[in-house]
């Protein structure tokens, strides 16, 4: 695997960003993710595969793959937001909603993201974590889900 490191963690920066197109996809490591013990601490917001979309789904995954992985990047995405409004107005002014999407946040890193060196993951596996850390999120914040996967999947809390 090619590793690249950049001046400053500048992903911007132009030899980054330029060796970036002409790869299948990129693993950004988080250096506050690795700071929390989460191990890989790959940040999942920046990373990509251009791979990924023909490779999942019904006949290659499961069927709802396409449609958690979303819900899992927007919801995580929601959980940076927060985190910096937080740090500005301070945890006890947030909103429930913004209560519990920090909540997700920490399942998603601790459960999800954080792994054991040996740990092996089916995919099976990791769908199904995934439904159920999405289950501590008002229904209302589920977006990239049908509803259908969210009746046969989970129990959405706030409702």
């Amino acid at each position: 695997i090619p590793i690249l490191t950049m001046p400053n963690d500048d992903i911007t920066h132009p030899i980054p960003d330029l060796t970036g197109f002409i790869t299948e996809g990129q693993i950004v490591l988080s250096r506050e993710l690795d700071s929390k013990n989460i191990y890989p601490p790959i940040d999942i917001l920046t990373s990509l595969s251009r791979l990924m979309k023909d490779g999942i789904g019904k006949g290659y995954t499961r069927e709802d793959h396409p449609s958690v992985s979303s819900q899992l990047f927007a919801s995580y995405s929601r959980v940076q937001e927060v985190r910096s409004l937080a740090g500005v107005v301070g945890e006890d002014e947030l909103s429930k909603n913004d209560k519990m999407s920090l909540e997700f946040g920490k399942l998603f890193e601790e459960k999800f993201l954080k792994q054991g060196k040996e740990e092996e993951r089916e995919i099976g596996y990791s769908l199904d974590m995934a439904w159920e850390i999405l289950s501590n999120l008002p229904r209302s914040e589920l977006t990239r889900v049908s509803l259908a996967d969210i009746r046969e999947h989970i129990r959405v809390a706030g409702d």
